[in-house]
């Protein structure tokens, strides 16, 4: 602090320099950065999702998820998807069920035609750990569509 000449008091407040002011926005742009591709990520590329293991008994069903392919909360499906495993262990087998289904994924207010997808393990031997790929192919009013999941499956006897 500094006094005038007449008893009064100023703060003059010590400027940074202009290297020190780069450096301090260099750091805060990289944070912001790294906050942006952290949020873009999600938790989903951070940790497993529950939802890609699957464990089974002998003779247990558990259903994978509802099938459907829409376009405004319409269903442009022309027929019942299909679905074949590329690679899996043979006492897993894929079934579809025609229902109704609620596209959640989409927010839609109404249900569509569609199915549940059901795994269903057969008669199981021993302790299995293994991957199932399978593919889910949809005609549709705009062609012929594919989308491809994996699991990891464990078979229990």
């Amino acid at each position: 602090m500094r006094s005038g000449g007449d008893g009064a008091k100023f703060d003059f407040a010590r400027r940074p320099s202009p290297r020190a002011l780069i450096g301090h926005r260099g750091a805060a742009i990289a944070i912001v950065i790294f906050a942006a591709l952290s949020c873009l990520r999600g938790p989903a590329a951070l940790a497993q999702s529950p939802q890609d293991n699957i464990a089974l008994k002998s003779g247990e069903s558990v259903v994978i998820g509802s099938l459907f392919y829409i376009a405004n909360c319409k269903s442009i499906m022309i027929g019942m998807p299909s679905v074949e495993i590329l690679e899996g262990p043979p006492e897993l087998t894929l079934s579809i069920k025609e229902e109704m289904v609620l596209p959640r994924r989409a927010n839609c207010p109404a249900k569509v035609p569609g199915g549940i997808l059901t795994a269903t393990a057969g008669e199981v031997k021993g302790t299995t750990h293994t991957k199932l790929t399978y593919r889910v192919k949809y005609k549709t009013k705009d062609g012929d569509r594919q989308v491809a999941h994996v699991f990891n499956v464990e078979l229990f006897p």
